[in-house]
């Protein structure tokens, strides 16, 4: 369903609000750390999603004349080497904050005159752009050290274990992707298409710290966010640690996450059985969400920015699927063993050709789901997220499946 061209400029309005809150939580003397070493300086961020605005909106839908095309280049592509990849640049090779600053509010000046004319798909591509990376930015800010950011005081909430359980999800047809004629989706969505899905067994829940504990004292490396001290664990929430919360998800790497499902004689779900489980229906079409089609709300998930950090996976019962998996949408991004592609009859957008079709190289793996800071024009279920297979930074769980 197309979006209200109105609405659309409102929330591109809302989403800088969002960007801009969020920058402003790092202290000025940090803007230049780069707290994920693989990964551009802090800088880059702030001055990277007025120039996306800018190059596709301005420049290529509009021709307005550049009038800083230098920043235009520096600040236009973000990176995604391969972990353990050094970046050699220095902070000196990047401009003073009060330059960018002043790019930043030249770009929405100049731009303010002519988005209410510009196209929709670039609208939305702008607006989507900005959400995806206040998420990625949030992984970034994670890792920031806590002196360098202003931190709020925010509680935590764990809550007993969850009784292991596994649903049963019929045999059926999963409809991955999304019709052109059904309103905006990136590339890598379209095009629509069914895919017959045998009957499985899928953990109910999403696996849990305490569930992979069990896994760590058998030998296996712990997860980026967890910390060994006197003995027992601590856990990295976004602002401080806390004792290890036994019922939240795990956020672990593709690779942890097939290490423990072999460990446990079973293995990640497809992104055709992910689908199944989350959206399909035991009779009638399948579902815009778990729950049915009513919109997503904060009684539903985690996601849209509602929480710093994860729940219990118990927690939103209201949001399960129609097979009864719970928190198939939101509280972190669940890893699937497909290996991120193209669809039949993908088509690379020809304003933003290398969105996808850079990533097509066996080197990633499709995630599906949602975590708690992924934004709500996200959340449909033909959106695509993905990252490589030892990627640690990213809210990424998983849950298992019996074939």
């Amino acid at each position: 369903m197309a979006m209200d061209r109105e609405l659309l400029l409102q929330n591109l309005e809302s989403a800088r609000m969002q960007t801009d809150a969020l920058f402003g939580l790092v202290r000025p003397e940090a803007v230049y750390e780069r707290p994920i070493p693989e990964r551009h300086r802090i800088v880059f961020y702030i001055g990277h999603l007025e120039t996306f605005d800018w190059n596709l909106i301005g420049r290529r839908f509009r021709d307005l004349p550049a009038f800083a095309p230098a920043l235009d280049q520096l600040f236009a592509f973000g990176i995604d080497p391969a972990v353990g990849t050094e970046q050699r640049d220095q902070p000196s090779d990047w401009p003073v904050m009060d330059e960018v600053r002043r790019y930043v509010a030249q770009v929405r000046e100049r731009l303010g005159p002519v988005l209410a004319g510009a196209p929709e798909q670039a609208l939305h591509a702008a607006l989507e752009h900005r959400l995806m990376h206040a998420e990625t930015f949030a992984y970034m800010l994670h890792h920031l050290p806590l002196e360098q950011k202003i931190r709020p005081a925010l509680p935590s909430v764990d809550a007993p274990a969850p009784a292991l359980a596994m649903v049963e999800i019929p045999a059926g047809s999963a409809v991955l992707g999304r019709s052109r004629e059904h309103g905006f989706g990136w590339d890598n969505e379209f095009e629509a298409h069914a895919e017959s899905v045998p009957a499985f067994a899928l953990d109910k829940y999403k696996v849990t710290n305490g569930q992979f504990l069990k896994f760590v004292e058998q030998g296996a490396a712990p997860p980026r966010f967890w910390r060994r001290e006197n003995g027992g664990w601590l856990y990295r929430t976004m602002f401080g640690e806390i004792p290890l919360p036994f019922s939240w998800p795990v956020y672990v790497t593709h690779d942890q996450a097939q290490q423990y499902a072999a460990w446990k004689g079973k293995q990640l779900p497809t992104e055709a059985q992910f689908h199944r489980a989350a959206y399909g229906a035991p009779h009638g079409p399948e579902r815009a969400y778990p729950w049915g089609d009513e919109a997503p709300d904060a009684t539903r998930g985690n996601f849209d920015f509602h929480s710093w950090d994860p729940a219990p996976v118990t927690a939103h019962p209201q949001g399960e699927s129609a097979f009864g998996a719970s928190q198939m949408l939101g509280n972190g991004w669940e890893w699937t063993s497909t290996v991120f592609g193209p669809f039949e009859g993908f088509e690379p957008f020809p304003f933003y050709p290398g969105y996808s079709a850079d990533f097509f190289d066996g080197a990633h793996y499709v995630a599906k789901g949602a975590s708690a800071r992924t934004a709500a024009p996200l959340l449909r279920r033909s959106f695509r997220n993905w990252f490589r297979r030892d990627y640690p930074y990213v809210y990424a769980g998983f849950r298992c499946v019996e074939n």
